[in-house]
């Protein structure tokens, strides 16, 4: 006997609402729920298609962990705590065993950042995966990025490119150890969302980003809204020391300015704040880089060893040709 759409999400998608606000959540025809008091919410959705997003034969738990976690980063790049979020699931037929590995990853990240799943849908089709995420920061809190200003110092979070260098894995384009290839396909599968760190930024930086789509591009979109410039030293940027030992220089830079998926922060810093942003990486509680300026003028410009340079690509683009 075919399994029902209400007996799936059942199954495999309840969840004890404890979450804070929620009144109602899964079970009838809309969730009901409670803003938080002086706080505005913060609501981003995002589309991930197999084939495109995913690799469509990749672990059902690890694909679900992705695309919670891709969401949660857009909470934190505006500086919002998680509070609840939905889901649209479209698949080609019920697999069960699918779907408990599905279940099981992302209500797992769920429990593991505190998000309330309230609701959602499940339709056949080819297998795409939508998550709307919910939050709330107070509006003086909010990261905006039209926010920076000129002798904003930029920095970004962790290191880049390792997602980027995962995906040459995946598409078979690098060949890697067993130990590097662990490395790279947790960075591509299960990026970690810096809620912890966009906390920690609340009232230092009104600007950020995350880098979804390659730093150039990202940081691109700061400058656009922003009506600024931007300078990046290459030498600067962050790359981890598993991917300095599988390429050379110019593949790494390719991969950390342009690659994308690294869903690190990337924020602008005002003059008047950088001392305390500097005590708190000094003190191991922000692990953060300065890479550049915004300056004058538009776009982002790159400089390796003081001189323009020009990357071969300078992100993602969800509408491109290829």
């Amino acid at each position: 006997m075919a399994v029902s759409e209400f007996e799936l999400i059942k199954r495999y998608f309840y969840q004890s609402a404890r979450a804070f606000g929620v009144n109602m959540g899964i079970g009838d025809d809309c969730a009901l729920l409670s803003v938080p008091d002086n706080k505005v919410l913060a609501v981003s959705m995002d589309t991930l298609v197999g084939g495109i997003h995913f690799p469509r034969n990749a672990d059902p738990e690890l694909i679900a962990e992705r695309a919670l976690r891709v969401n949660l980063s857009d909470l934190a790049a505006m500086g919002a705590e998680p509070l609840w979020f939905t889901l649209g699931l479209t698949m080609p037929k019920v697999d069960e065993q699918w779907l408990e590995g599905f279940s099981k990853g992302l209500l797992s990240v769920a429990d593991e950042y505190n998000i309330a799943l309230v609701g959602g849908d499940t339709t056949r089709g080819p297998l795409a995966i939508t998550i709307q995420v919910h939050g709330a920061v107070e509006q003086d809190y909010a990261f905006m990025r039209g926010n920076a200003r000129l002798g904003d110092v930029v920095f970004v979070t962790g290191q880049l490119g390792n997602a980027a260098a995962a995906l040459s894995v995946i598409r078979q384009e690098l060949n890697v150890g067993k130990s590097a290839f662990s490395y790279f396909m947790s960075h591509y599968y299960r990026p970690e969302p810096r809620l912890k760190d966009a906390k920690l930024l609340r009232g230092l930086t009104h600007c950020a980003i995350d880098i979804s789509d390659g730093l150039l591009a990202d940081l691109g979109h700061i400058c656009e809204e922003s009506g600024v410039g931007a300078k990046i030293d290459i030498e600067r940027v962050p790359v981890s020391a598993a991917l300095n030992k599988v390429a050379e220089a110019e593949q790494i830079a390719d991969w950390a300015l342009g690659g994308g998926d690294d869903y690190q922060l990337c924020f602008t810093v005002p003059q008047e704040n950088l001392a305390k942003v500097e005590q708190l990486i000094e003190n191991g509680k922000l692990r953060a880089t300065a890479v550049g300026e915004i300056v004058k003028g538009s776009g982002v410009a790159c400089l390796l060893e003081g001189e323009p340079y020009e990357p071969k690509r300078r992100g993602y683009s969800h509408f491109d040709p290829t």
